[in-house]
């Protein structure tokens, strides 16, 4: 009877618009958890299963894609990014890779003999930690501007460090911004001064703000229309090297309304080639203005949802400035700092809760970790009525043994970036010292055994986009120079894959349109070139995106 139901059903199956068969395919989905082939019709996976199974589906007008024993997964989704700065680094210079800060002048003043008097040389991804030397003179190991002022006298400079949160200028620069010997640090800020009390360039979190104002005043002049195709390229650029990576959502984690505004107008137009879940990020008055027109769940055929705020608590480990609960082991002045009032982003939870909005709080520092998770749970006693909220740590790096349990108890999910374990390992010993790091440096393991679901991304450009790279550091802990940073904290590798699938498909409120293939579900699906589940640890690195299928449409596909 079963085998004659079978029969039945493939005779009346209708044509699919695009089948894969004959591959792996992991699901993810318990009930069916690997198949030979699956069937898409408009968007949407409407039969997995073997390619017998899958046979009556395939009609003169279906795309066929044989997998050739390739493995294929649910899209990746970048669980935390910040999506036109991606594309701005594209457009800028790349500092990613620099070895010392003199790699980093000559670029410059190559650029400078390229660019017109006053215009501003941009770039980003520099990381002090990273160069093979300290640069001589430095301040706390950060160099001082001379150099880079003489490389380009006639243009202001702005580079800003690998973790976004902080920018290292040159004289011209400070000279646009007025920025002096006597400017003092503004809230949440610190302009970085030498044992003379001169600004060395280095403008610490919030003091970016101040030279930020200049450059936009100055590219404020350029023509509407210039400035529209740059915002448009930047979304061009950043969607291309998502889906050539294999990911088919990115969470940006904090844009304005007049770029969601932007992101509104390609998603009603088809011009998004993947899908994103956008964080609101403005003031407090804004958001309260913005947060109701702006609100959307799947708008352009699931192309864009914005039910978030973000808000940021403090800074970065590489910088000093996260807010630490003692202080820095290789710098005792200091325990870092609230970057915002800890005061207004309660007010903004209580925003959040009254509008229907997810919150997503960055804190990298144990400190910063504790006073999140205090606000929340204030918030939470304050409407018991509230279920479900999943609000969000982004990053949530460094936490103290005392406040894991804490995420899976409010019901706060872990957004990390398992990459930035590996890449910043080195850098971490100094700054918490073995006992801090040990106990309580990126613990993905322990997040998880509390029950706490744990979201991964690239914090991208931070990062690159590369799911392949974030997987490894993932299943391996491998820093750089072979050695694994505290590797009990390892994922397996199908935590691993849930972690960059299911897991931030849950942390948007989607895991019954993403993350699993499944019948109904959209048709989003990332193809490998090799099993990242099985292939030597060390090979996974040698892993290619074949394919990049959102809603059952070829996003992309690699030229050999």
């Amino acid at each position: 009877m079963k085998r004659i139901l079978i029969l039945l059903w493939a005779t009346l199956a209708p044509a699919a618009d695009l089948v894969l068969r004959n591959g792996k395919i992991v699901t993810l989905d318990p009930a069916n958890p690997q198949a030979q082939a699956i069937a898409i019709t408009d968007g949407k996976i409407v039969a997995v299963g073997t390619n017998a199974q899958i046979s009556s589906q395939v009609q003169p007008s279906t795309k066929v894609i044989d997998l050739a024993g390739k493995l294929a997964i649910p899209g990746f989704i970048d669980g935390h990014g910040h999506f036109t700065g991606v594309g701005q680094m594209k457009m800028n210079l790349n500092l990613r890779d620099a070895k010392s800060w003199d790699q980093i002048v000559a670029m410059v003043g190559a650029a400078a003999k390229e660019a017109k008097p006053g215009q501003w040389i941009v770039g980003r991804g520099w990381h002090q930690e990273k160069w093979d030397a300290k640069p001589v003179p430095n301040v706390n190991g950060f160099p001082v501007h001379d150099a880079l002022s003489k490389a380009a006298p006639n243009n202001p400079v702005i580079l800003t460090h690998a973790s976004g949160h902080g920018v290292f200028v040159n004289l011209a620069a400070m000279k646009a911004a007025g920025v002096t010997r006597d400017t003092p640090n503004p809230p949440g800020g610190e302009i970085m001064k030498d044992a003379s009390g001169n600004p060395i360039g280095m403008m610490n979190e919030r003091a970016q703000g101040l030279l930020r104002e200049a450059m936009n005043r100055d590219l404020a002049k350029r023509s509407a229309a210039d400035r529209e195709a740059d915002e448009q390229r930047q979304i061009d650029l950043a969607a291309q090297e998502s889906i050539e990576q294999g990911v088919t959502t990115f969470h940006d984690a904090g844009s304005p309304a007049d770029v969601i505004e932007r992101f509104k107008r390609r998603a009603a137009a088809g011009t998004l080639p993947l899908r994103l879940y956008v964080m609101l990020r403005e003031s407090n008055d804004a958001v309260t203005r913005d947060a109701p027109r702006l609100r959307m769940i799947g708008f352009g055929d699931n192309h864009l949802t914005v039910r978030a705020i973000k808000r940021q608590i403090d800074g970065a480990l590489g910088t000093r400035g996260a807010w630490l609960l003692a202080p820095y082991s290789d710098l005792p002045s200091t325990s870092g700092s609230a970057t915002e009032d800890p005061a207004d982003i309660e007010k903004t939870a209580q925003i959040a809760i009254a509008s229907g909005y997810q919150l997503c709080v960055h804190a990298i520092g144990d400190r910063a970790n504790r006073e999140v998770l205090n606000i929340y749970e204030r918030t939470f006693k304050s409407n018991p009525d509230k279920k479900d909220l999943r609000w969000r740590i982004e990053h949530a790096q460094h936490i103290d043994p005392a406040d894991i349990p804490r995420f899976a108890q409010l019901g706060v999910i872990a957004s990390m970036q398992t990459v930035h374990a590996t890449s910043d390992g080195p850098m971490v010993l100094p700054r918490l010292g073995e006992k801090r790091a040990r106990e309580g440096a990126y613990v993905w393991q322990s997040l998880m055994k509390s029950g706490a679901h744990v979201s991964n991304g690239t914090d991208a450009p931070v990062e690159e986009v590369n799911p392949i790279a974030n997987y490894y550091a993932a299943v391996t802990r491998k820093m750089k120079n072979g050695q694994p940073f505290y590797p009990d904290q390892k994922m397996s590798r199908m935590e691993a894959l849930q972690s960059y699938t299911a897991e931030p498909a849950y942390a948007a409120f989607e895991e019954n349109l993403k993350g699993r293939l499944k019948t109904g579900m959209l048709g989003d699906i990332t193809v490998l070139s090799q099993d990242i589940l099985t292939v030597p640890e060390d090979d996974i690195m040698k892993t290619h995106v074949e394919y990049t299928i959102v809603g059952g449409k070829i996003a992309y596909q690699r030229v050999k």
